[in-house]
């Protein structure tokens, strides 16, 4: 009989594995990076005064102490870490957009997403303007690049840019794959940590039908990817004003103090076919 564990293993490994086939990776490669993560994760559990030994890795892992000396020199290797975050652009830039189309002094009147000068030569707010609000500490010329990248703004014949998507949906095969990494990863981690009984409780949940119309879901889709598309901008306005803050002062951090960051996501699938455990 499967354990619970083996239960939940086979339902969130099939669409990874399926995934995988189609991209022509196959068990090998996925055993070989499985290693890697599994010797990262105990070096970072590992709350001793001390690095772990081989031996107690051995241990926690299940792999053998040569193969775990193996991959602990590879990570030591100074090449191991080079190069930039992989995520950094697309998050800056979905930061920028996020701001822009929340933010109460980048919209007009009906809540619309204001043109941005590139030049401080008016009385409105600039694109530098967008960039100190959304805290990104990166030059305009660099985040604009991105933000073309992905078709997201267009250039003004007044030195100017107008966004042309309220949400910085990736375009690219590769940033589509790093979004999903990041809104997945933090998914199972928000689930994980409920199961371990952690405090907060976070929100983890999803609504479930399986046996609607067809017809029902073509005229529902729409209006739900609208009525997420709201939710999404509302909370992003209530947490740009302060306005989820706490109303107890002693618990409002000054500004400078311990910072925390969130994802909050909202994802849809549907599907004729039955579930498979």
């Amino acid at each position: 009989m499967e354990s619970d564990i083996e239960i939940m293993l086979r339902r969130l490994l099939r669409p990874l594995v399926a995934y995988l086939m189609r991209r022509g990776w196959g068990y090998i490669a996925f055993r070989d990076l499985l290693k890697r993560i599994y010797v990262d994760e105990a070096l970072r559990a590992h709350d001793g005064p001390e690095p772990p030994t081989d031996s107690q890795i051995n241990v926690v892992t299940g792999i053998n102490r040569r193969e775990v000396k193996r991959l602990r020199e590879e990570a030591a290797k100074p090449e191991a870490d080079a190069g930039r975050d992989p995520m950094a652009g697309v998050n800056i830039a979905a930061r920028v957009v996020g701001t822009w189309v929340s933010g109460k002094d980048f919209v007009d009147g009906d809540g619309n997403p204001r043109p941005l000068s590139l030049r401080h030569d008016g009385d409105g707010p600039v694109f530098d303007d967008l960039l100190k609000a959304a805290k990104v500490d990166v030059r305009a010329r660099a985040v604009i690049d991105e933000l073309e990248r992905a078709a997201v703004i267009e250039r003004l014949p007044d030195d100017g840019v107008r966004l042309l998507r309220a949400a910085f949906t990736p375009q690219e095969p590769r940033d589509k794959i790093l979004f999903l990494a990041a809104n997945v990863g933090d998914h199972m981690r928000s689930a994980f940590h409920n199961l371990a009984g952690e405090q907060p409780v976070f929100i983890e949940r999803a609504l479930f039908h399986n046996d609607i119309g067809a017809d029902r879901l073509d005229n529902a889709r729409p209006v739900l990817a609208d009525m997420a598309d709201r939710l999404l901008r509302t909370c992003n306005e209530q947490l740009l004003e302060g306005n989820l803050a706490s109303t107890d002062s002693a618990a409002m951090p000054a500004d400078g103090g311990k910072r925390r960051r969130l994802r909050l996501g909202v994802y849809y699938y549907e599907t004729d076919a039955e579930d498979r455990p």
